[in-house]
């Protein structure tokens, strides 16, 4: 089953919204797949001209930097996984079994489909895992929060948090606690396949996404029931 889902954009990532134009949507489709293949680092708009036939000032016209256009890829899965875990959530009444199935979906153990308007989930999660903090991990961020960029990743652990707090009222940092189950899930994923000594899953016994959600079982439920 294919789902369009649009989601809200922050005006100040773009020049041109790349959702109104084909132009646009291939420039946003090619840099997952791109920056997937090689790395945000490696990634250019020259790279990403060639492979949709197309010019760098084309791109330009589109997004005035490539951090502006991760920002915008990485705003969009944020949205995705807040839309996801809203609407998973709904008909869950009680609190420990909302926080098991939010755990599930921020580690991608749930059920999903691959293809959602042509974004491929499973390459986001990866550019999410080895990319996202170059994101806000930089010296401009104060300037650059000012344009209110990093909304849906606030708004997402705004309800982490909320889930946090119904499962244990009394307990003081819930949006921290939720940044830190976020990155978390992040870190040890990326550690877990690539520098698996700095994990208790060295030896690979487990699939990483599963030894990740297993983790943050621990974690949190030794937070909600003490």
């Amino acid at each position: 089953m294919n789902f369009q889902l649009k989601f809200a954009a922050n005006e100040n990532l773009f020049l041109k919204n790349p959702e109104n134009t084909e132009v646009g949507k291939a420039i946003v489709k090619n840099s997952i797949e791109l920056i997937y293949e090689t790395g945000f680092e490696s990634f250019t708009f020259k790279k990403l001209a060639g492979r949709i036939n197309s010019t760098e000032a084309t791109v330009y016209r589109y997004f005035s930097s490539k951090h502006k256009l991760l920002t915008y890829i990485l705003n969009w899965y944020w949205s995705y996984i807040e839309f996801i875990s809203k609407q998973r959530l709904t008909e869950v009444r009680e609190p420990q079994e909302k926080m098991e199935k939010l755990l599930e979906i921020l580690t991608h153990n749930h059920e999903t489909v691959d293809q959602l308007e042509d974004y491929d989930l499973g390459k986001l999660h990866s550019i999410v895992i080895s990319e996202s903090s170059k994101s806000y991990l930089v010296k401009e961020v104060d300037e650059i929060n000012k344009e209110m960029v990093f909304n849906p990743l606030k708004s997402l652990c705004s309800f982490v948090g909320e889930v946090i707090t119904e499962a244990k009222p009394e307990f003081r940092y819930p949006r921290s606690f939720a940044s830190t189950l976020l990155e978390t899930a992040h870190d040890q994923q990326f550690f877990s396949e690539h520098l698996p000594k700095l994990t208790d899953n060295d030896s690979k016994k487990m699939e990483h996404k599963r030894y990740v959600l297993d983790y943050l079982r621990f974690i949190t439920s030794n937070l909600i029931n003490h």
